[in-house]
């Protein structure tokens, strides 16, 4: 499913959106969209109460790009640019991967407003979990929402992720202990829903 594209990007192709390790050449695209979402993108985002938001000037996101091409050659994580009909339109990020008697990681999204509710995420999401369970064989993955992100629910509730329960106070958001609603999925459920959720939203008939 996955290939790689050029040297630094490794890119994976779905039913409507491809998802493409972002470069520095990608900054123009992503700072507009940003800029654009501002409002609807950062009281969802961690940050430490008094810290300002994270810089989005061309030097901090070549650096932000470096250090995700690193974490993808430690293993260590994969973050994705989500691409509709060829342009920037979020991110997906299979991030904290451990190994060991762990093998687990987390996912974060995010989607331009003006592309949310078409249901690019879920699919990014799909296929994510494809290149987790199959390409770099995780055992398990979990996706935390703050309860009130109603957008963000949708996208597990839409792909039937197991509930696991809530955990109080378990991130700084917007400088506020937040409380997140916890979803995973095991190797073993991936194997039971893969045809599933593989034709579902990616078009495919898997053998």
């Amino acid at each position: 499913m996955a290939r790689i594209a050029a040297a630094a990007s490794l890119e994976i192709v779905g039913q409507r959106i491809t998802l493409r390790t972002l470069v520095e050449s990608d900054y123009d695209a992503w700072h507009e969209v940003r800029r654009r979402c501002r409002d609807w993108l950062i009281p969802w985002e961690p940050r430490p109460k008094g810290a300002p938001p994270p810089a989005e000037d061309r030097g901090s996101f070549a650096a932000r790009c470096a250090i995700r091409e690193r974490e993808r050659q430690l293993g260590s994580g994969y973050g994705f640019g989500i691409f509709v009909g060829g342009r920037f339109s979020g991110e997906v990020t299979l991030s904290s991967i451990q190994r060991g008697p762990f093998q687990s990681a987390s996912i974060g999204y995010w989607i331009d407003e003006a592309e949310a509710g078409h249901g690019y995420v879920p699919e990014a999401v799909v296929m994510v979990l494809h290149f987790a369970f199959e390409a770099i064989d995780l055992h398990r993955v979990e996706i935390s929402i703050i309860p009130r992100n109603r957008p963000s629910l949708r996208v597990v509730e839409k792909l039937g992720v197991r509930r696991e329960g809530l955990a109080e106070r378990f991130l700084e958001i917007d400088g506020k202990w937040e409380d997140h609603v916890r979803f995973a999925m095991t190797s073993e459920e991936w194997a039971v829903r893969r045809s599933e959720l593989l034709e579902m939203w990616l078009g495919r008939r898997p053998n």
